[in-house]
């Protein structure tokens, strides 16, 4: 139970009592500034508090997206603020320091409050109300008007509308959105949680997966139909979220890693579906996988690294979409090219219904690489035409992205001289393009190809050596990535080894799971995972050697390489998702709910 301190009685008639009851607060009431310390010293300090003024008219979804939202410390809007508990002893000393008794009825308390939170360095937040009202009428006439414009808007047509991300991509906006919000209200009013929705689209996809993997055509219509409907799942846990405020840690875990999860069980499934009909599309499985992951991580990379740009920078590299968003068509047309969730689900729920694993995956590793020529091009004309300093923070966030293991850190000391400007993304690009020219080139078990991994090591230190502050510096974590997982790719691939690209799948499935864990603890402000957890999966730069080592010992041994990788992509998998699980379950990490770029 949360508490409510209202600083006076409530006027005559008004609901003000019972909705913040409804909102699940137990309702105090005050006489000012002073009586309302004491009660808020009186509720105990791990509780939400709201303090609302008396005069308070306005829908119940105002208040409910101010004082009920669990993802930010104070919110606030005219008439209401509260506080949870890391802002308490902030509000405890705003109140301190307050007028009391509250003095005229022009007095706002809570305005006055949260404007004292905001200069003690407690970022108050402040919802978007858009049409509905949340007023502190002073006279009766004002009050009068205020309970007119509150009957004149629906809060519930207007709680559901918000219930759609604000921007999303086509296929989402126009034909999965107008009627999964309402499975989101009717979640909702049946007492279900987004982590249940969330859990239902994965079972959902996995038991879709499965049908691919029959390899038959009602097979692939069923998963077809099911990856669709897991999508729709997936929109709703979102929507859910929003439209009851139940944000949480564990739910922007499941969300964010569960997507990944589906996408790639799908992948498999197609693939053992073609392997039934004899086509063995493991390596196109494979390199769809790695080419989405790559892609993805140009986008955080990108974001992390731009994260605080404000001013002339910011309006510099941000100037051509500007002025492209003035035409509206171009908006629908940039967030359909660049193949986000919705297109990409529904390209390949459709093509798996119609074709065969074959075609969608040349389809979907099409698409994708357009896409991700399309952002990353974009993305390196604003890095280049960039004015601002890149943050200290941004720069950390960087390194921790690139993964770079205790060999990377080692090479950088032994071989960098210290000062000097960084060179990180030169460094990085000759690591990775020497390396891939090396896998690509020599034999399988070539000794060279070991050399070239030893040689990519020393310059990937190199290239972490100095804080990724250059212009294009963001890059480096995606070639990391890159040359990681293409040489596991390469490797399985041209290996005589029996099942050796289903291992290498495996593997790199683990490995991306870490990769993504990093980046939504980053996003979440709890920083990158321990350093242990780096130090004992190697870092990209370990496991790469590894990798090759592993191919010189083993080629020409049957499935020994097979057995390898398998071994490897379980250890891998066993340590991240152990601490992983350990993290979001146990850690204060921030209630949190992905409002970013379309996937």
């Amino acid at each position: 139970m949360s508490t409510a301190i209202l600083t006076g009685p409530p006027a005559p008639g008004s609901s003000l009592d019972g909705d913040l009851r409804s909102l699940g607060f137990d309702v105090r009431i005050a006489s000012g500034a002073e009586e309302a310390g004491a009660l808020l010293a009186d509720v105990p300090a791990g509780e939400r508090v709201a303090l609302v003024d008396p005069r308070f008219v306005g829908h119940l979804h105002a208040l409910r997206l101010a004082l009920t939202d669990p993802r930010f410390p104070a919110a606030a809007v005219p008439g209401a603020l509260t506080a949870q508990a890391e802002a308490r002893a902030a509000l405890a000393r705003a109140l301190g320091g307050a007028p009391a008794p509250a003095g005229t009825p022009a007095d706002d308390l809570p305005g006055t409050l949260a404007d004292a939170l905001d200069a003690d360095g407690v970022a108050v937040h402040r919802p978007q109300l858009g049409t509905l009202v949340a007023t502190v009428p002073t006279d009766a006439e004002a009050r009068h008007a205020a309970r007119a414009a509150v009957e004149a808007v629906d809060d519930e047509a207007v709680r559901l509308r918000s219930a759609v991300k604000a921007h999303d991509g086509f296929f989402t906006t126009f034909f999965i959105s107008p009627y999964s919000r309402h499975i989101a209200r009717w979640c909702a009013r049946r007492g279900l949680t987004p982590n249940q929705v969330t859990t239902a689209s994965l079972l959902t996809a996995l038991v879709a997966a499965g049908c691919a993997a029959t390899g038959e055509r009602a097979g692939y219509v069923a998963a077809g139909v099911l990856l669709l409907v897991s999508f729709v799942l997936d929109c709703a846990d979102g929507q859910l979220a929003r439209y009851a405020l139940k944000y949480s840690t564990m739910g922007a875990w499941l969300d964010a890693t569960f997507d990944r999860a589906k996408e790639y069980a799908f992948y498999a499934g197609l693939a053992l579906g073609a392997a039934r009909n004899g086509d063995d599309v493991w390596a196109l499985a494979l390199g769809a996988m790695v080419l989405m992951t790559c892609r993805h991580v140009v986008d955080f990379s990108f974001n992390e690294a731009n994260a605080e740009s404000t001013g002339a920078a910011a309006k510099t590299s941000l100037a051509l979409s500007s002025r492209l968003d003035g035409v509206g068509w171009t908006v629908w047309a940039r967030r359909m090219i660049i193949l986000p969730i919705g297109e990409r689900w529904a390209m390949i729920a459709v093509l798996t219904a119609v074709t065969s694993p074959r075609i969608v995956f040349w389809a979907l590793i099409a698409g994708c690489a357009f896409g991700a020529c399309y952002t990353t091009a974009g993305r390196v004309l604003r890095s280049l035409t960039r004015k601002g300093k890149r943050s200290d923070r941004a720069a950390r966030a960087l390194f921790d992205l690139t993964d770079s293991g205790p060999l990377s850190q080692l090479a950088a000391r032994l071989f960098h001289r210290p000062g000097g400007r960084s060179l990180g993304v030169v460094l990085a690009a000759i690591a990775t393009a020497g390396l891939l020219f090396a896998v690509l080139t020599w034999p399988f078990g070539d000794r060279q190809i070991v050399i070239a991994a030893v040689g990519y090591t020393i310059f990937a230190g190199l290239a972490v050596a100095q804080p990724l502050k250059g212009a294009l510096d963001w890059l480096v974590p995606p070639l990391f990535r890159a040359a990681e997982y293409t040489t596991v790719l390469v490797l399985a691939a041209r290996s005589d080894s029996p099942g050796a690209l289903p291992a290498a799948f495996g593997l790199v499935a683990a490995v991306a799971y870490h990769h993504y864990d990093t980046v939504y603890r980053i996003r979440g402000g709890t920083g990158a995972p321990p350093a242990w957890l780096v130090r004992v999966t190697g870092g990209h730069e370990g496991r790469t050697l590894l990798v090759t080592v592993l191919a010189a010992l083993l080629a020409g041994r049957g499935d020994d390489f097979t057995l390898a990788l398998t071994a490897l992509a379980v250890a891998v998998a066993l340590v991240v998702l152990v601490e992983s699980i350990r993290f979001w379950v146990s850690a204060g990490a921030p209630a949190v709910h992905d409002e970013g770029e379309t996937a």
